[in-house]
C-alpha cells in the first residue's frame, strides 16, 4: 500500500505533463491496412531515440517519483529525463487513447492518412468496435486529472510522462477543475506543459 508523506502546506501546487520522446519505428513505402496495424503495434513496443531535455521549469533534482503509463516509451522517457533512480508509478489509466485501423484492404495510403482518419472516425463514434470509446476515454482522462490533482495536493509537485492526446485531455480537465496553465508547451515529442493552482483556490 502506498504511503503518503506527512501533510504539508503548499502555497502553490504544480502538475507537469510531459509527452514521451520519439519512438524508434520506421515504415517504408505506402502501407495497406494490415501494415498500418502492424505499425501501431511496433510503435507501442518501440524504444525511444536518445534525447536531452533541458527545460527551465522542471525542478529535476526535486523529482523522485513520476507517473507514467504501461507503454514502454513513457517509462523510457521518464528514466531518460529524471535518471534511472526515479521511482516510476506505472498506471494503466495513463496509456494513450486507443487507435483502430479500419479495413480498406486494397488501398495503400500514407501512414498519416491511416492514423488521422482512424482517429477522426473514432472521435465520431464510427470506429470503436472492440476498443475504448471516445466517451470512455474522456472519462478516463478525468480520473487521471483527479489522481494528479490529489497527488499534487499531497506533494506540492507532480509529474506525468505520458502521451500527446491523453495529456491534452488531462490538461483540459485540470483547467475545468480550476488549474491554470503556466507553461504552454507544443504538441511535439517531449513537449512540457505546467499547470498550477494556489492553495486558497
Amino acid at each position: 500500500m502506498e504511503t503518503r508523506p506527512p501533510h504539508k502546506f503548499y502555497p502553490q501546487q504544480k502538475i507537469f505533463l510531459i509527452r514521451h520522446a520519439r519512438p524508434m519505428v520506421t515504415l517504408k513505402g505506402l502501407p495497406n491496412a494490415v501494415s498500418a496495424r502492424q505499425y501501431i503495434s511496433d510503435y507501442d513496443a518501440a524504444q525511444v531515440e536518445e534525447f536531452v531535455l533541458q527545460h527551465e521549469a522542471i525542478p529535476y533534482k526535486e523529482i523522485k517519483e513520476v507517473f507514467c503509463s504501461t507503454l514502454i516509451r513513457s517509462q523510457l522517457t521518464a528514466k531518460g529525463i529524471f535518471g534511472e533512480q526515479v521511482l516510476l508509478k506505472v498506471n494503466h489509466n495513463f496509456r494513450e487513447f486507443e487507435r483502430k485501423i479500419f479495413s480498406l484492404p486494397l488501398l495503400r495510403l500514407p501512414i498519416r492518412f491511416w492514423l488521422v482518419t482512424a482517429r477522426v472516425l473514432w472521435f465520431l463514434g464510427l470506429n470503436n468496435k472492440g476498443i475504448e470509446t471516445f466517451r470512455e476515454a474522456r472519462q478516463r482522462a478525468r480520473r487521471c486529472a483527479e489522481l494528479l490533482a490529489e497527488d499534487a495536493a499531497a506533494r506540492g509537485t507532480t509529474v506525468l510522462v505520458a502521451h500527446g492526446l491523453l495529456n491534452n485531455f488531462i490538461r483540459w480537465e485540470l483547467k475545468r477543475m480550476g488549474w491554470h496553465l503556466s507553461v504552454n508547451g507544443s504538441t511535439s515529442f517531449l513537449a512540457v506543459h505546467v499547470l498550477v493552482k494556489n492553495a486558497q483556490e
